[in-house]
């Protein structure tokens, strides 16, 4: 888990109201990330469940996302951070999951685009922005992000939330935009001032492609769409 990712999720739960049983896939806590990516003490006073294919740190439960044995409708909230790239049946898992939350239910995905293979145990996907917004249609609101160049980005990240959303959903959905883009902004700020020089050397040596991932690592870009952003949009213009 990279700190962004966790960044967003916790800004996701400090804006949202975000419902319980909280479950994440994808939740073992590999070698020296424990603790680390403990995800629980973002939801204090709600059930939290971890699941993951296999049994270890930070699991309570082995699931397989595409095959949950989980009850329609039985999870508010549901987090797979850097999880789907490495399930093989990713199409399936989207399905499962919106099958399993609640009506009003929230589920946060982030995942890496521009990065290398890594096996947890396998990597298969990346998938686009676009991706992401044609896996979500079935939900009442949508927010897409990617981190880093426009053509390569690090980072997709997105939130969906299960028909019926929330009636200040749009609202909250502006604000944790905001939020993140206030979070990158100080991680830039804070980037130490050796650091700094060595970023600016390596503007002159590096290809184009090196150059662009240096400079816009903390560029960000959003959209929020869905039936409750038109609606929104609608009652703001009449």
């Amino acid at each position: 888990m990279r700190d962004h990712n966790k960044a967003f999720c916790r800004l996701v739960a400090e804006t949202f109201d975000c419902p319980g049983p909280i479950v994440e896939f994808g939740a073992y806590q590999v070698e020296g990330q424990e603790g680390y990516a403990d995800l629980r003490g973002m939801f204090p006073g709600k059930p939290f469940l971890g699941c993951d294919m296999r049994p270890g740190p930070g699991v309570d439960r082995v699931e397989d996302v595409s095959a949950m044995t989980l009850a329609d409708e039985s999870a508010g909230t549901i987090i797979c951070l850097e999880t789907f790239e490495h399930v093989f049946e990713v199409r399936r898992a989207f399905d499962e999951v919106y099958r399993v939350l609640k009506p009003g239910g929230l589920f946060i995905l982030t995942s890496p685009f521009h990065f290398k293979i890594h096996g947890y145990p396998d990597d298969y996907w990346r998938m686009t922005p676009s991706c992401l917004a044609r896996m979500l249609d079935c939900y009442a609101l949508r927010v897409v992000g990617q981190q880093g160049p426009r053509k390569t980005p690090h980072t997709v990240m997105s939130l969906g939330i299960k028909h019926p959303a929330p009636a200040d959903a749009v609202d909250r959905a502006d604000r944790l935009v905001e939020r993140y883009q206030g979070w990158l902004r100080g991680e830039e700020a804070a980037i130490p001032a050796r650091d700094r020089a060595r970023r600016k050397l390596a503007m002159l040596y590096r290809s184009k492609a090196e150059r662009l991932q240096i400079r816009d690592e903390f560029a960000v870009d959003f959209t929020i769409d869905g039936p409750a952003a038109e609606a929104v949009a609608v009652a703001r213009a009449g």
